[in-house]
């Protein structure tokens, strides 16, 4: 039987589920809080997905100039990460063709695995020099994190704007 995902909008209500969830998959000296997870709602925003009520992946995105980025992407090691993962991508993907989206971009950690690298391609992300980008696209991502030279990223229209609306 495959794994049935449900993914939702989380809730500033969902801040304490948010933190227990992130501390339990990945548990580090520096523990996430309610209130840590409570600031991050004023700049992100989260999708949750769950198996039978319990979360088992949440992915954090932001969108501004019809460019998604995603912030935070975490998937429960002891569930698919590959179900999970293409249930919250494919969520986000709707919600940002909903606002008109043109790309998805991921920033990489230094040095990325293959498995990293193979792990998103599944989802049609492709890694791509920052300066092969569309210009409006390649603005965005040195806004967000200037002095990147590589990124994941998918495009999501084929018609892209070209002039403000």
């Amino acid at each position: 039987m495959a794994l049935q995902i449900a993914v939702r909008k989380a809730r500033l209500k969902d801040a304490q589920i948010i933190a227990n969830f992130v501390n339990e998959a990945r548990p580090s000296k520096n523990p996430v809080t309610r209130t840590d997870v409570a600031e991050r709602f004023s700049y992100v925003g989260f999708l949750i997905a769950e198996h039978q009520g319990q979360p088992v992946g949440l992915l954090g995105w932001q969108i501004e100039n019809l460019v998604i980025r995603v912030t935070d992407f975490l998937i429960a090691p002891a569930v698919n990460r590959v179900i999970a993962g293409r249930a919250l991508v494919s969520a986000m993907e709707s919600e940002g063709a909903q606002l008109e989206a043109e790309a998805a971009i991921l920033f990489l950690p230094p040095n990325p695995s293959d498995a990293l690298l193979a792990y998103w391609k599944v989802f049609g992300y492709e890694k791509k020099s920052v300066s092969e980008l569309a210009r409006a696209w390649r603005e965005a991502a040195r806004e967000w994190r200037s002095g990147t030279q590589e990124i994941l990223v998918k495009q999501l229209r084929e018609d892209l704007i070209r002039k403000p609306i």
